[in-house]
């Protein structure tokens, strides 16, 4: 497979000198990480080609800084902007899977990648299974398929003429892919208003029709005319059984659905075991409901509305006359969740496509914020819909205006936990509209692990029987970081101080 055809090369350089960006991030999965290099050294063949062939670029190509981004501290389909933001990038470029959730403040370009698709045995397959159907069909698709889906559109229309002759058609529609450039502003709304987003037309007929319902899911889009239901349609997916493929089962649960493998070239109509899992979260918000202490989980510091949503999740908690605790961890796993025994349930703020982690390792359930307004919410109640892109979710009602809770939670910075007071004043997480909000987050885990523990003081007075009171006493109370001249002599072997400048180095 050609490289610059992959990874979308001339478009990437295309994107960067003609919006003269300078510090530019390549955020790859760790699949892709291995490629980084080669991809490296053609953008910058490609930029030095624009560079002798544009009279409109100025900047010196030399100047322009191309920076790898690895590893993640949370799920590798979102945007890395902290990590982004310690190389003052400008942009970023995003490579491999992505759920195409909001950003908070850089601009990006999207290189969803081209898995292997016959556009032929696709198109025929989607025509038998729509002529014996009956129903409208409505095509969604993996977006590493997305290069495919105006072949694959011709070639269906000339076999839905083959089968149903020339005065016939076939009702088959697509959706779109929502961008692939995206352009953020800080400010967060219901609405889309405040993203700019380039898009990658698949389809002219969803894109036209502006008088239905229109709907949004994993990067795609899509309309149904006035008067029509989503459970009218069946979905046709063309691609993997993925998170993403999970993301449409879950939240469109009450329409037909099959999915066409592309490696296998067949149609799979059997998901029992998709279905289960919805039975299973129903049975995790009813154990929700009986908790006492609950944990939330920081899942993201990219997505747009993340630290709305997490306040917003706080004020549900107390109000239900709970206790709530706020966990940044990364990525979270059975070992680190064991730290936290008193926590009856986690709340895992992420993007759609990792929010449902399988918690049954777990010792406590692990659910997402939709779960958690079933279980702690009683004027709501579970109909079967389901959603799991928390951005719908957030309140119109900023955070500011409403009350603060009254609560005890953990302060990172002293080591324990404080009074709401105190820890209204040290503003830990930040506004939403702070523009260091997300970098925040990650310093505070890091004065996290430079702190002693600094005793029982710091416990909220009357709180006999409580987690903080059990966090006191307990024998393990996190890491102890040591000073320089105490380190224990093996960790002395080696280099010292951060990877991106050790103290030996100039």
């Amino acid at each position: 497979m050609d490289m610059e055809w992959f990874y979308e090369i001339e478009a990437v350089a295309n994107f960067i000198c003609t919006r003269n960006f300078r510090r530019v991030s390549l955020q790859f999965p760790d699949e892709l990480l291995k490629e980084s290099t080669r991809v490296v050294r053609a953008l910058r063949e490609k930029l030095n080609v624009l560079q002798r062939s544009s009279s409109q670029v100025n900047r010196d190509v030399r100047d322009i800084g191309l920076y790898v981004m690895g590893d993640t501290a949370y799920g590798s389909c979102c945007v890395d902007e902290v990590a982004a933001s310690h190389i003052h990038a400008d942009c970023v470029i995003h490579f491999g899977h992505t759920c195409l959730s909001p950003t908070s403040s850089l601009p990006v370009f999207f290189v969803f990648g081209k898995a292997l698709i016959s556009a032929s045995n696709s198109a025929e397959n989607l025509c038998k299974f729509a002529l014996a159907s009956g129903k409208p069909v409505l095509v969604l698709f993996g977006l590493e398929y997305a290069y495919a889906m105006q072949e694959i559109k011709k070639l269906t229309v000339v076999e839905s003429s083959k089968l149903c002759g020339s005065t016939s058609r076939l009702d088959i529609h697509y959706a779109d892919v929502i961008c692939s450039i995206m352009n953020p502003t800080r400010k967060l709304e219901t609405s889309d208003e405040h993203l700019e987003l380039v898009s990658i037309p698949t389809s002219d007929e969803c894109s036209g029709n502006t008088t239905g319902k229109s709907y949004k899911i994993g990067g795609l889009r899509w309309s149904v005319p006035e008067g029509s239901r989503i459970e009218d349609y069946t979905l046709f997916w063309i691609g993997s059984d993925n998170s993403a493929f999970a993301n449409v089962v879950l939240t469109f649960n009450g329409c037909e659905i099959v999915r066409y493998d592309a490696t296998e070239n067949q149609i799979i109509t059997d998901f029992i075991q998709q279905r289960r899992i919805l039975k299973r979260r129903y049975y995790l918000v009813e154990k929700a409901k009986d908790a006492s202490i609950v944990g939330i989980l920081v899942g993201t510091l990219g997505v747009a509305g993340y630290l709305h949503m997490i306040h917003q999740m706080k004020e549900l908690i107390t109000a239900a006359g709970k206790k709530a605790y706020t966990l940044a961890m990364g990525r979270p796993n059975p070992a680190k969740l064991a730290n936290f025994p008193e926590c009856d349930v986690f709340i895992y703020v992420s993007c759609a496509q990792t929010a449902l982690l399988d918690s049954k390792e777990f010792l406590a359930p692990v659910i997402t914020p939709y779960e958690a307004m079933l279980a702690f919410n009683r004027d709501t109640q579970w109909t079967g819909a389901y959603v799991m892109e928390f951005q719908q979710l957030i309140s119109s009602t900023p955070a500011k205006s409403r009350s603060p809770s009254k609560e005890a939670r953990f302060s990172f910075i002293q080591g324990g936990y404080v009074e709401d007071s105190e820890l209204q004043a040290q503003s830990e997480i930040g506004d939403e509209d702070d523009k260091d909000g997300a970098v925040a987050i990650v310093n505070i885990m890091e004065k996290a692990l430079q702190v002693r523990d600094r005793g029982p003081q710091y416990l909220v007075k009357g709180a006999a029987n409580s987690g903080p009171e059990y966090f006191a006493t307990r024998s393990f109370q996190g890491l102890e970081i040591y000073g320089k001249s105490s380190l224990p002599e093996p960790l002395l072997i080696g280099r010292t101080g951060k990877a991106s400048g050790y103290e030996d180095e100039k």
